[in-house]
């Protein structure tokens, strides 16, 4: 995959050092030559001008592009390359850097953002995520801001516990795509059956985080919702796991 960097600072260097790694073909575009010395990549192309214009991106030939990355520390830098990448040369799949969060209402599709990455609200929300336990998290926005991925920590004394995936009745713009249990990641299964301490990972629209988060809160009971297993599907369970069967 060839991936063009504009912005080869510590964020940008990081990018391409870890692309580089997984044997990508990496081009980073900066002003400053300087850069190139101190960056201490190896097998990266490199280009000297200033992304915002457009004879810069065509000796790059952005078109060969399946990625742009724009991760300057200037919104507006990272906004013009977005947009002159996705209008001008038609790149496949653009990544937005976003700087300042006030900013990020402008990186969508409309300035030819596929991805936008608020580096302050990641932070937050990774912080938020390591201490909130029985709370819902939102760890990263999608598809310009009308998905998100979420994540919930299990309480130990939920209500949810007990309860297979397949009998709670989740809201219909959700849908959960991990369990991390004991730190390893389960593809989740109607059968699976929801313990204390399960980090649950859902893709949701953001108008759907309210419900999601009202089903999984402590005090929504044992509504319809989240109907018991019968006891005849809770032993058939109970017998697999008994036998050392794993979902």
């Amino acid at each position: 995959m060839k991936v063009v960097i504009v912005g080869a600072g510590s964020v940008g260097s990081s990018i391409a050092r870890e692309l580089l790694a997984h044997k990508h073909e990496i081009l980073l575009i900066d002003l400053k030559p300087e850069v190139i010395g101190r960056s201490g990549l190896r097998g990266a192309h490199w280009l000297v001008g200033d992304a915002c214009e457009l004879s810069t991106l065509q000796d790059a030939k952005l078109e060969d592009a399946d990625v742009v990355v724009s991760a300057t520390g200037d919104d507006k830098v990272n906004l013009v390359v977005s947009l002159l990448a996705k209008t001008e040369f038609g790149v496949g799949r653009t990544v937005g850097r976003v700087n300042n969060p006030k900013n990020d209402w402008m990186f969508n599709d409309s300035w030819g953002v596929d991805v936008a990455v608020n580096t302050p609200q990641l932070m937050t929300a990774l912080v938020e995520e390591a201490v909130e336990i029985g709370d819902l998290v939102r760890l990263l926005t999608l598809q310009t801001g009308v998905s998100s991925l979420v994540e919930f920590t299990v309480p130990h004394d939920s209500h949810a516990i007990g309860l297979t995936v397949g009998s709670i009745d989740w809201p219909e713009d959700s849908t959960l795509v991990a369990i991390l249990r004991d730190q390893a990641p389960i593809t989740p299964s109607r059968d699976d059956v929801i313990d204390g301490g399960d980090e649950l990972f859902f893709v949701t629209t953001i108008a759907a985080e309210a419900q999601l988060r009202e089903l999984l809160s402590p005090g929504s009971g044992e509504g319809q919702e989240l109907a018991p297993e019968p006891e005849e599907s809770q032993a058939q369970t109970e017998s697999l796991e008994a036998d050392g069967f794993e979902g």
